[in-house]
């Protein structure tokens, strides 16, 4: 413990025989760092020394340069000034000289950045200095000059500081110290708004928009900010000097010349933006700035515009002959909109406030009051009246905020009739109507009607919310309910979310309205009418994408979900017979997501009563067995599963399969929905009788009765789920139902049936996979269902899949095993059945691996156990190796480099990375192989993918360096790619990677790139030709 009196001999020694700037950097610092712990520890002591210790302290700053040695001499100075409070003592006399050295390092810049000092940031700095400069208000007459000259400076950078600097020592100072300063500052920040706007200007749809949208850079944002504190703090005097500006009134006195805004300079167009930017920005400062420049500037706008004060009874309805040919002088349209704009949104902030100001005798108010109707007919007559003239956006986008503004103000401040308010939501929802080939004016009115619903929704204005709900949202769903509108569908569905979502009470209605014409086009569809589908398909996308989207984001409307879910149920159970031949396959995938979708969005109550009611719907059209009567004597009712023994060779599909009927595929590709996206603690009913009708459809090729399948396995696989179902079926007997029962007989004719059902032999799914049956289609579907199942368990951890895989890799080289068996004669064509049943088992392992969009996802509450992947990768991935090696078939091989590709791709990096060095050769040989097949381009594309993320890596770098030879050839293959330009332009990127590989492995390569490289300068893609560029430069210089 340091006494007071080391304490204090310690800092005069320092005074009196440390050079500090004479010491290296360490030494230094270590200097600073006690000269801050005696500040701060013996304050008392330190402050007795008098003008010594100031003068000691400036000689050690003076000339200091190391960022990290100022990170400590800024907090000095701070901490000087605390122990020195007087302001007439000792800081007083030395401010000048203390100033002086902070002085210097404003504004700070880095001329250069070492290694070292990477860890100390610009802006730390500067905010450090920025502290000090307002440690005292001593400091005053030697910052505020010094601000103000560097605001004047060419250098962006200076600009920026200053006015931050500035605005941080406004407040420190005090309204007093800074009154002095008010002209400079307001000719400087005038200046530095209207001279800091950067064009083109941005298109008057986006949101938000500032003034004439106008792309104001960070000088002029601060510049604004600074403003409106400086503003707020000396409230009259910059009032006084603004409204008195003699640039401002000459805008204003010239306003007249800015009849058209195409006929504006750009100059004219920069000074009105700013102008209109400043008097928003000081009117919602305050009430009082508000009034202020109301009283200076509002009549004159009305003048230029001549809109007269509304008429003494006050009733007030829109009359399109008020304006017949008035055409606004766009100025004082812009300029009258912005002080708008400014008062509503000081007086919602405002509304904010605890007790709530009295503004009923405020001249703003007053004066909105006398125009606030004849503004409203005026902006709507010159809506109504020049719908069919060619306008600017700029005149469209005012006419139509100035609507929306004045519709928006609060009741109590501006008592709008309702039937002004009605005229102003009747004009614009006309427009949605009629004018919707005018894109701009459909889309900001459309913007405008959402931000009056959301007024309405949020502070509870009763009268207008009423009015609302009837003129615009009661409209708004009678556009995708009727026919009898024509307005483009994709535009209806655009406006009816956008609505929707502008308040609950409005998405009650919107969602309502929607869920009654998807079950009415759904109704359509099924009794025959094909042309419904694809509105049917665009409202179910719109339901998913907006409604569901919303609802999910809000929360509290679970009732819309489930109501939504069994309308469709209710539907599809009215529907006895589809009228339809042909099965529209996108309606069914849009109507399986949106099912998927609402249910997966509902609790658990709400899901239970969704399974009742599907499960009600099923079992009246197809008999399930229940779990009492699953014996060998049980059996569905479903067509019998004749499955032709040909596969089409040119499509891949199984069109000569028996198919359901049209009604029982919807009813259990929806059941299936349900399944899929239910919580684990679902009350789900006969799950074993289920699973049997899932199996047994997914051999008919039902791919979601699969992934289903898989579904009841993962979610079966919780404690809690087996402690609630206990009395229906645990997961080990399920597992056991899918592996070891023989659930189907298979006669000779190759016909399956339920097990109990027929002669022939008993088989179960495991059987099927492995070729039991002659028929090699139902083989594939087998492969599919166990693949999805396998997810399920994999998912898990179960250690049954371990089954799953083994089953999938001896389908894998079934070829070999089957070779001796194949006869002379079809040979070409058991050939071809064979390599599809191949390609499945090789495709198992990407369902196996892949996240998945439609099912098996923490969106439908699958059960994942962590690092699965992983774990999973680790396993398969060595026997995979190992077996490419043994096999001598092209076939095998090519399978197993399939699924070695599918597991490379779907595998976490980290993994990969670790293990890279082993993977290269099979990851090589797999890219090479991909490339022949354009039905193989996506999964080409993932493994350049991976191996783009190798090259990237530092590690990864080191495990490619033995095979950068085969690298490169595999890479300059792939530049020429005529498939797919995402493969050219990743492997143009993976080939700039490996320029960086050590000199001597690469430079002999130096020639071939370069002339693979010349070919895609030439590609028709500009990203390619970029990408090739790029990678030329790159391999040049190798030299």
């Amino acid at each position: 413990m340091v006494s007071t009196s080391d304490a204090k001999l310690v800092a005069q020694s320092y005074i009196e025989s440390l050079q500090v700037q004479s010491l290296g950097q360490h030494d230094r610092k270590l200097c600073f760092e006690l000269l801050e712990c005696l500040l701060e520890r013996h304050p008392n002591e330190i402050a007795s020394l008098g003008e010594t210790f100031f003068y000691g302290i400036c000689q050690a700053m003076d000339g200091e340069k190391d960022p990290h040695c100022l990170m400590l001499t800024f907090p000095i100075v701070e901490t000087l000034v605390r122990i020195y409070p007087d302001p007439s003592g000792s800081l007083a006399s030395f401010c000048g000289d203390l100033f002086e050295l902070l002085g210097s390092y404003f504004p700070i810049h880095f001329t250069h950045l070492k290694d070292e000092d990477a860890e100390v940031k610009r802006d730390d700095l500067s905010k450090a200095l920025m502290s000090a400069f307002s440690s005292t208000p001593l400091f005053e007459p030697f910052v505020i000059p010094l601000l103000l000259e560097k605001l004047s400076s060419s250098l962006p950078l200076a600009k920026v500081d200053s006015l931050k600097y500035l605005n941080h020592c406004t407040a420190k100072y005090g309204a007093d110290r800074m009154a002095k300063h008010a002209g400079a500052i307001w000719i400087s920040l005038k200046d530095a708004i209207s001279n800091s706007l950067e064009k083109p200007a941005m298109p008057f749809t986006s949101e938000p928009l500032y003034g004439l949208g106008f792309q104001e850079n960070e000088i002029a944002t601060e510049a604004l900010m600074l403003l409106q504190k400086v503003t707020l703090q000396n409230e009259a005097l910059f009032l006084s000097l603004i409204i008195q500006d003699e640039g401002i009134n000459i805008v204003f006195n010239s306003i007249a010349s800015h009849e058209h805004y195409n006929n504006i300079s750009l100059q004219g167009k920069q000074w009105l933006h700013a102008v209109g930017r400043i008097l928003y920005i000081i009117s919602k400062t305050s009430m009082a700035s508000c009034n202020s420049v109301f009283e200076s500037f509002f009549p004159r706008l009305m003048n230029t515009l001549e809109i007269s004060v509304t008429n003494s009874s006050g009733d007030c309805t829109l009359n399109e002959n008020s304006f017949p040919s008035k055409k606004f002088n766009f100025g004082a349209l812009y300029l009258c909109v912005e002080l708008i704009a400014a008062c509503r949104d000081l007086i919602m902030r405002s509304k904010d406030l605890a007790p709530k100001p009295d503004t009923s005798q405020e001249t703003c108010r007053y004066m909105l009051h006398m125009f606030a109707d004849s503004l409203v007919n005026a902006f709507s007559s010159s809506l109504a009246t020049n719908a069919n003239e060619v306008a600017h956006g700029a005149d469209i986008y005012f006419k139509v905020k100035g609507l929306q503004i004045l519709a928006t103000f609060p009741g109590d401040f501006l008592p709008i009739s309702k039937f002004l308010f009605a005229n102003i939501l009747t004009i614009l929802m006309s427009i949605i109507l009629v004018d919707f080939n005018k894109i701009l004016l459909w889309k900001l009115v459309l913007k405008a009607l959402v931000h009056i619903g959301s007024f309405v929704d949020m502070y509870h204005e009763s009268e207008k919310a009423l009015g609302y709900m009837g003129a615009v949202v009661d409209k708004t769903v009678s556009l995708v309910s009727r026919d009898d509108f024509n307005v483009p569908f994709s535009l209806k569905l655009e406006a009816v979310s956008e609505i929707g979502a502008s308040g609950r009470n409005h998405m009650l209605k919107i969602a309502q309205g929607m869920e009654e014409a998807i079950v009415a086009k759904l109704s359509d569809y099924v009794h025959g009418n094909l042309k419904s589908a694809e509105k049917t398909i665009q409202l179910l996308e719109c339901y998913c994408n907006k409604i569901l989207s919303w609802i999910n984001e809000t929360g509290g409307l679970e009732e819309v979900l489930l109501r939504f879910v069994i309308n469709i149920w209710n539907c599809i159970e009215s529907c006895k017979g589809f009228s339809i031949q042909v099965q529209e396959e996108e309606l069914l995938d849009a109507t399986m997501m949106a099912m998927k979708l609402a249910t997966g969005s509902c609790s658990e109550e709400s899901q239970n009563i969704i399974i009742h009611k599907a499960y009600s719907v099923i079992s009246s059209s197809i008999s399930i067995p229940f779990k009492e009567s699953l014996d060998a004597t049980s059996s569905i009712q479903l067509e019998e599963l004749r499955v032709s023994e040909q596969i089409d060779k040119s499509s891949h599909r199984d069109d000569q399969i028996d198919k359901f009927s049209l009604r029982h595929e919807w009813i259990l590709s929806l059941f299936a929905s349900v399944i899929i996206a239910v919580r684990p603690k679902a009350q789900i009913a006969n799950v074993k009788g289920i699973l049997h009708l899932f199996m047994t459809t997914l051999l008919k090729g039902c791919v979601p009765a699969a992934q289903a399948s898989g579904s009841v396995i993962n979610k079966l696989g919780t404690k809690s789920h087996e402690t609630a179902n206990s009395n229906d079926c645990t997961l080990e007997e399920a597992v056991d139902m899918i592996f070891r029962t023989k659930l189907w007989n298979l006669n000779e004719n190759g016909v399956l049936r339920t097990c109990g059902s027929g002669n022939g032999s008993k088989v179960g799914l495991t059987d099927l996979c492995l070729g039991f049956s002659s028929n090699k289609l139902l083989q594939v579907h087998a492969i599919v269902g166990l693949a999805w199942i396998g997810k399920g368990l994999l998912l898990l951890g179960h250690e049954k899949v371990k089954d799953v895989t083994k089953i999938l890799l001896e389908c894998l080289l079934s070829e070999v095993r089957i070779r001796a068996m194949e006869l002379k004669q079809g040979l070409l064509e058991n050939s071809y059945e064979q390599h599809a049943v191949m390609r499945s088992a090789a495709d198992a392992f990407h369902i196996l691996m892949s996240d998945s969009e439609v099912c098996l996802n923490r969106k439908f509450h699958a059960i994942a156990r962590p690092l699965y992947k992983q774990r999973f990768f680790s396993t398969v991935m060595p026997i995979l190796q190992s077996w490419i090696i043994k096999s001598d078939s092209s076939v095998c091989r090519s399978m197993l480099f399939r699924a070695s590709a599918h597991l490379i791709s779907n595998a976490p990096l980290i993994v990969i990375l670790s293990e890279a060095k082993k993977l290269m050769p099979v990851l090589l040989d797999g890219l090479s192989l991909l490339s022949e097949d354009i039905l193989d381009k996506d999964k080409l594309y993932s493994l350049l993918l991976v191996l783009s993320g190798i090259l990237t890596d530092k590690n990864g770098q080191v495990a490619v360096i033995e095979n950068a030879h085969i690298l490169v050839n595999c890479l300059t293959r792939l530049i020429d790619y005529p498939h797919m330009m995402l493969v050219r332009e990743t492997a143009l990127q993976c080939l700039l990677a490996t320029s960086e590989l050590p000199y001597a492995r690469i430079f002999p390569m130096r020639t071939q790139v370069l002339q693979a490289i010349c070919k895609a300068l030439d590609d028709p893609k500009r990203a390619v030709r970029q990408e090739a560029v790029r990678c030329r430069r790159a391999w040049a210089s190798i030299a």
